[in-house]
């Protein structure tokens, strides 16, 4: 974690000082607003990452000696024969398309995205893949 947090450090300080020198060399308020908006989000994420880290300790991860089987290794379940992120996807695909076309579209995504959700929270409850 110290790794990942010292990267979004340099983040940080990139950001702002790309920020910075936008600034002085075109005068755009809003793109210099994005930068800063961007050197602080990234601010966040590193404070958050190094101050978890003191609380957490050393992680495998962190140790440039350490070895793959020093890892955790379980890293949790993966459905590799499910389709319902790909309809995730696409009813998101229709919901956002809506917001530029018609109210139409973000009613039947929104009413797909909801059936996709039931449908990848519900995959190992009911049909051939009940366990």
């Amino acid at each position: 974690m110290i790794v990942g947090g010292k990267l979004f450090a340099y983040g940080t300080v990139l950001f702002f000082g790309i920020g910075i020198v936008y600034w002085f060399m075109s005068g755009d308020v809003i793109g210099t607003s994005l930068l800063a908006l961007t050197g602080g989000l990234a601010f966040l994420i590193a404070f958050y990452v190094l101050f978890t880290s003191k609380r957490v300790g050393t992680l495998p991860e962190d140790v440039e000696t350490a070895l793959i089987s020093d890892a955790d290794t379980d890293y949790g379940f993966f459905s590799p024969h499910s389709w319902w992120p790909f309809a995730i996807g696409a009813s998101t695909f229709v919901f956002v398309l809506g917001f530029v076309f018609a109210r139409w579209m973000m009613v039947a995504g929104l009413f797909a995205l909801m059936m996709a959700i039931y449908g990848l929270v519900f995959e190992y409850y009911r049909g051939q893949f009940v366990k």
